[in-house]
């Protein structure tokens, strides 16, 4: 693995910059660590923030928020590149800042979003996928690892308007939301093709996927969840 060089930089944040951002709390977009304890577990971080709308890491910080920083960071640093250039396929090119906290540093790790979804964690059985929900990296559904490749993929997406849409439409209008359990139920069909048709309208724009209690549920696009 070939690291980039010249990354790091000192902050133009504060101290106070600092306390203030670490008290708004872990977030979609922030997360704290107190330390780095592998480049394969951080790299589920970082990838889960490039796939949704980007955001920063806090090395240095705990979890309550108190900011014991870090005194040396060429190891965390080693860790972060790794977890980005080897662990995260494609590639994250993410940026490290320094802010100087008394007599410690903290680490700041901007994260971009991807303009090439799904970033991808390397396994050994089989690359995983990992999205932000709230102030937490979660492993995300074949459903919406489909939907991030179609809604980047430059291949246009087709979707016909037959008779299991039509019962998918008047089922929502009435319910509001559907899994893709309920939905095969619905049209008497596999979880497969059940699953391949709710991506497809999401990629297309009419239906939107979004998650409650660990489940993913798909409604009218322009329809507010709760």
């Amino acid at each position: 693995m070939k690291l980039p060089n010249g990354e790091i930089v000192i902050s133009e944040m504060s101290p106070g910059d600092l306390k203030n951002l670490v008290q708004t709390g872990e977030s979609t977009h922030l997360e704290f660590k107190r330390t780095i304890p592998t480049a394969k577990k951080i790299a589920r971080e970082i990838a889960a923030f490039a796939n949704t709308s980007g955001g920063t890491i806090l090395i240095g910080v705990d979890d309550n928020g108190t900011i014991p920083g870090i005194r040396e960071y060429f190891e965390e640093e080693f860790l972060l590149f790794q977890a980005a250039y080897d662990h995260c396929v494609p590639e994250v090119p993410i940026k490290i800042e320094l802010v100087h906290f008394g007599p410690v540093d903290v680490m700041v790790v901007r994260v971009p979003e991807s303009k090439n979804k799904p970033i991808y964690n390397k396994n050994k059985k089989k690359r995983r996928v990992y999205v932000r929900r709230k102030d937490a990296s979660m492993l995300a559904s074949d459903e919406l690892t489909e939907i991030l490749k179609q809604q980047y993929s430059s291949k246009g997406v087709t979707f016909e308007y037959g008779k299991n849409e039509q019962m998918l439409f008047r089922y929502l209008n009435e319910y509001g939301e559907i899994t893709v359990k309920s939905f095969a139920n619905l049209i008497n069909q596999t979880s497969y093709r059940a699953s391949k048709i709710l991506v497809n309208l999401v990629s297309a724009g009419i239906l939107s996927l979004f998650t409650k209690n660990d489940i993913d549920y798909y409604t009218f696009s322009n329809r507010t969840k709760s």
